[in-house]
This record gives structure tokens, C-alpha cells and sequence, in this order.
């Protein structure tokens, strides 16, 4: 996850240090001037709803396992017609955190190669302090499912292809290429 100095326009800031055994779940609606942001930093035409529900809990020893939901309604310009396009996003949240100083934030650093399975868990990601923004997690799943090519249905893609007619000189070979395939041999 890249952490910008920048905050998240949904930011929500949590204390993670003292999580209860059985997590908790937080909720994140955002307001019409958040969801205006968010529309500006990921280049759609608008963010219509935005909604986060994550249940935070405490992961090993000091490790933090955040699960949940993103649901989201934006409008997208078509990459063909350039129309305004309705999407709905339904992305589901995990992720891990550790703090810095942990020692699973040093996993596979201290060994030089680190083994990820496709399907597996990704690693856990360090976070300094005790606080975690879970908006900032929210929003980068939403980022994630947001269609880089939005087309709507039906929208004709036309391609031209111009064939050019200039043939190029390109030497002897060139030339008894020519000669065998007009003799057709």
C-alpha cells in the first residue's frame, strides 16, 4: 500500500495497540466533499456512494488483520464514446499490517528473497506507530477495482489499419524474394 503525506479524502484513523481478542468493526460512509475528492484523485467523472465496512483484529503477536467490505457507485467516462458510464464496485477487503519494528516486518527481508504464493495471503504490510488509517486501506481497494477501461455496451471500437503501399528497398535479398514470389515459385 503506498503511503502518501498526503491523507486519504475518507480518512479514519484507528488505534490499533490494544485491539480487543475479538476485533471491531468500524464503518466509513463518505460525505459529498470526500466523495468529490475521491472522483479528482481517481480520475472519474464522479463517486455517487462510497462505503466501507471493516472488522479489525488483532493478527500473531502485534499484527493487525483487517477484513471487510468496499461497495461503491461511480461514473466513468467510456473509453470508446467518451459517455458517462455507471459502475458499481463490490470489492471485498484483507489485508495484514505489523508495526515497523516488528519482527514479521522483517520476514524475508533479513534472507534476501522472499516466496509469495498467487493464490496465498499477501505479506504483511509494516505501519509505524500504533494507528492505522482504514480509510486510507478502504480506499485503496476501492482504487484497485475501479475499470482502468470502462466501454459501454455495444460502444463499436473502430479500428483503421492503413496499409502502406510504399514498398522499401531493403537489398539483394529483398529483390530475390520478389523475383521467387511473382514467379510463384
Amino acid at each position: 500500500m503506498a503511503h502518501d503525506i498526503d491523507k486519504s479524502p475518507v480518512s479514519f484513523e484507528m488505534k490499533v495497540g490494544n485491539l480487543p481478542a475479538s476485533g471491531t468493526t468500524i464503518t466509513i460512509d463518505a460525505a459529498p466533499s470526500q466523495r468529490a475528492e475521491m472522483s479528482r484523485l481517481h480520475d472519474v467523472l464522479s463517486v455517487e456512494r462510497f462505503h466501507a465496512e471493516l472488522t479489525v483484529r488483532p493478527w500473531k503477536k502485534d499484527g493487525v488483520r483487517v477484513t471487510g467490505d468496499v461497495e461503491a457507485d461511480i461514473t466513468q467516462a467510456c473509453v470508446v464514446t467518451l459517455e458517462p458510464l455507471a459502475a458499481h464496485i463490490n470489492e471485498p477487503v484483507t489485508a495484514l499490517f505489523v508495526p515497523d519494528g516488528s519482527r514479521l516486518a522483517r520476514m524475508g527481508r533479513d534472507e534476501g528473497e522472499i516466496v509469495l504464493e498467487a493464490e496465498g495471503e499477501d505479506p504483511p504490510e509494516p505501519f509505524e506507530g500504533d494507528t492505522l488509517d482504514l480509510g486510507a486501506v478502504a480506499e485503496e481497494f476501492f482504487a484497485l477495482a475501479i475499470d482502468p477501461y470502462p466501454r459501454k455496451g455495444g460502444a463499436p471500437l473502430q479500428v483503421t489499419t492503413e496499409e502502406k503501399t510504399e514498398e522499401v528497398e531493403a537489398g539483394p535479398l529483398y529483390e530475390k524474394l520478389k523475383k521467387l514470389r511473382r514467379s510463384g515459385g
